[in-house]
């Protein structure tokens, strides 16, 4: 099941919190102030801090499927990504058949296995991750494979022009998977955002039978964590801001 959306957008601007204010002084004067801050963060904010997080990749699943409702409500937040020129170049294609996840994970597994092997690693160590790996998609609710088309996006006469114009397709299906993850976290369910497929983009293409037009770009497992694999169980740390953002 392929799915693409175009929906409609809305958007609407707030007050900030600590915006100037215009009083009148006792020698009738116009006077500004600066407002004092006493609003608290709005449960929707305090909320959304603590889903953005809460979110861990998950690994391990039950194996019991998704409802097709809530695939379309994740696919459905996807589609609210912000994507350059607004021309939304997502593709996204669902997996939901044991068959077809079951060749997926074989075929992709032989051609990491060969990688692997290549590569002088062991292999015993190159079986056993192959293993794990097919293990994750198979007991996953679902697959999502998410692509980037280039179909509606501008072309140029020059490299240089049509390369930043690949790049910012590609930002754009990162962003639309960014809100998929966070609306999968949101629903209860765990999720691991893969880029296997970056290697093997034909062959996942073969095997889902996509157009030619859709470039894989990951492979994202869906699916209702498994006993003592749930995102609390997982604490990761941060680097602090100051490693890497500077002001100017």
């Amino acid at each position: 099941m392929a799915c693409s959306l175009n929906l409609n957008r809305s958007c609407y601007n707030q007050p900030s919190a600590g915006h100037n204010s215009v009083a009148v002084s006792s020698d009738g004067n116009l006077r500004y102030k600066q407002m004092q801050s006493t609003l608290q963060p709005t449960a929707a904010a305090t909320s959304f801090e603590e889903l953005i997080r809460s979110r861990r990749s998950l690994r391990r699943y039950d194996g019991r499927p998704v409802a097709p409702e809530i695939v379309t409500k994740v696919l459905e937040a996807a589609s609210w990504a912000p994507s350059a020129h607004n021309r939304q170049p997502w593709r996204y294609c669902v997996v939901q058949s044991q068959e077809v996840k079951f060749e997926l994970s074989q075929q992709m597994g032989r051609r990491w296995q060969e990688d692997l092997s290549g590569d002088g690693a062991d292999p015993e160590v190159v079986a056993r991750r192959v293993a794990i790996s097919q293990k994750r998609m198979m007991s996953a609710g679902i697959l999502v494979v998410p692509s980037v088309t280039m179909e509606e996006m501008d072309k140029y006469p020059d490299a240089l022009r049509n390369e930043a114009e690949w790049i910012m397709a590609v930002q754009s299906v990162a962003l639309s998977c960014q809100n998929l993850l966070l609306a999968v976290h949101q629903e209860g369910l765990g999720a691991c955002w893969m880029c296997a497929p970056l290697f093997v983009p034909e062959l996942v293409r073969t095997v889902l039978n996509l157009p030619d037009e859709w470039h894989p770009q990951a492979l994202i497992t869906v699916g209702y964590p498994a006993a003592g694999h749930t995102a609390a169980d997982k604490i990761k740390e941060r680097t602090p801001i100051d490693e890497w953002a500077v002001w100017r």
